[in-house]
């Protein structure tokens, strides 16, 4: 089989480019062929380019918002030069048993990327690491209201509602891409693989009604190095992006109130806010992922994962807890699937008190030991293994093929969104 990847990044800054460049390898160590097609910049994480079975394709772009906001209209809602572009390398590539695999999408690329596939005729799987196929602001949250959104996406009171994280000229940019995406996809079969049971139950039912609904929990690719053995540490530790939405700032607050010392790893507009809530924290800016894991197996009392939205991961709590490392997690997120409270880890709402109640109790003697114990011994009693995760993923790409040989009565007879979800139409890592 050959898997054409097409991603934003070829490095691991954040958790959808890290699942993509794992999943390359893991399908290229399977035996099948990986073109792997990344929108900004030439650098590459170095697996892609040492792996025999996978070449990398680089379009050499710019995240798209960066840009001033004249030019992120111009290519971040129908950039018509990708449409071309990228429709040009499909049609080089395409083939028998090949599948389009899209990843994070809205960094580079626009929503001509779904028109580029559709007329390459090839069959698409899409990985939904965010909301960005029906919410404008990918996040199915408040920002404004610090809540979830219960919102139609795109009806008149979504349109109205000031919830972007930038301004009111972004939110208005991201409705007309995702009117966009509405209008490339109307019609087209895809595989929607969601990353856990909280994202297809956020977003499943309002997808176009050609997607099929596929669970594959993401792949954790790190090394059994054994339980914690030296005394666990007293940082209180926040790994990803600095934002307001995955609540960086909650942790600064959190941990200033139990009276406990905070490492931030990784970089955010909320970087001057979090020294603001607590000058002695600690922000070590993005680190490799080696550092990164080995200052939270050596630093960490405990992880936390308080996102304000309802996030469909993520990793770094799975991989905490493969250090023998507690969490705690928000009760909006996809990982609380993976905590039992007050066993591995605590769940808590995503506000400060909450947060610096689990806090507190992770932090009486003993209790980070015996907890991270527990998570290490949960997680490896079944891992979620690079090797697992490439097998069922390569499962729903032969369905997807399947359904795209017989997509031709689709227009004519589309399938409920019951039929679509039931378990006989889902593979669950």
């Amino acid at each position: 089989m050959r898997v054409i990847i097409v991603a934003d990044y070829a490095v691991a800054q954040g958790g959808a480019p890290q699942v993509a460049i794992a999943s390359a390898q893991g399908l290229a160590d399977l035996g099948h062929e990986v073109v792997y097609v990344q929108g900004v910049g030439q650098e590459g994480d170095a697996s892609l380019d040492a792996h025999p079975g996978i070449r990398r394709v680089t379009l050499g772009g710019e995240d798209v918002w960066s840009k001033s906001l004249l030019r992120a209209a111009r290519d971040g809602v129908w950039n018509a030069g990708h449409l071309a572009q990228l429709g040009d390398l499909l049609a080089s590539l395409a083939g028998p048993q090949t599948v389009v695999h899209v990843h994070q999408w809205t960094k580079f690329f626009s929503p001509s990327l779904f028109a580029s596939v559709r007329r390459s005729g090839l069959p698409m799987a899409v990985s939904m690491h965010d909301y960005f196929l029906a919410c404008p602001i990918g996040l199915m949250y408040r920002v404004d209201k610090d809540e979830p959104c219960g919102l139609t996406p795109l009806s008149l009171k979504c349109l109205a509602a000031p919830c972007d994280p930038r301004t009111h000229a972004h939110k208005a940019l991201r409705a007309l891409r995702a009117l966009a995406v509405n209008h490339a996809l109307r019609g087209q079969r895809f595989s929607a693989v969601h990353v856990s049971q909280t994202g297809l139950d956020t977003i499943g039912r309002l997808l176009p009604p050609g997607a099929d609904h596929f669970v594959l929990e993401n792949p954790i690719d790190c090394v059994d190095m054994g339980p914690r053995v030296n005394a666990p540490g007293r940082k209180v530790v926040y790994c990803g992006r600095l934002t307001q939405d995955k609540g960086a700032d909650l942790v600064a607050s959190a941990a200033l109130a139990a009276g406990l010392p905070s490492l931030f790893i990784g970089e955010g507009p909320m970087r001057e806010r979090i020294l603001e809530i607590d000058p002695g924290a600690e922000i070590t800016g993005w680190l490799d992922k080696s550092q990164a894991r080995r200052r939270i197996a050596q630093d960490a009392l405990v992880l936390v994962a308080p996102s304000r939205w309802p996030e469909t991961g993520p990793l770094v709590a799975a991989e905490a807890m493969a250090a023998g490392v507690p969490v705690v997690v928000s009760e909006r997120a996809g990982a609380r699937s993976r905590v039992a409270d007050g066993a591995n880890g605590y769940v808590a709402a995503p506000n400060a008190d909450a947060i610096a109640q689990a806090l507190r109790k992770v932090a009486e003697p003993g209790e980070s030991q015996r907890l991270g114990d527990e998570a290490y011994r949960r997680f490896w009693a079944d891992p979620s293994s690079l090797r697992a995760h490439s097998t069922k993923l390569a499962d729903i790409y032969r369905a997807t093929l399947a359904n795209s040989e017989g997509s031709s009565s689709f227009q004519s007879s589309q399938p409920s969104p019951e039929a679509k979800m039931s378990p006989s139409s889902s593979i669950t890592a």
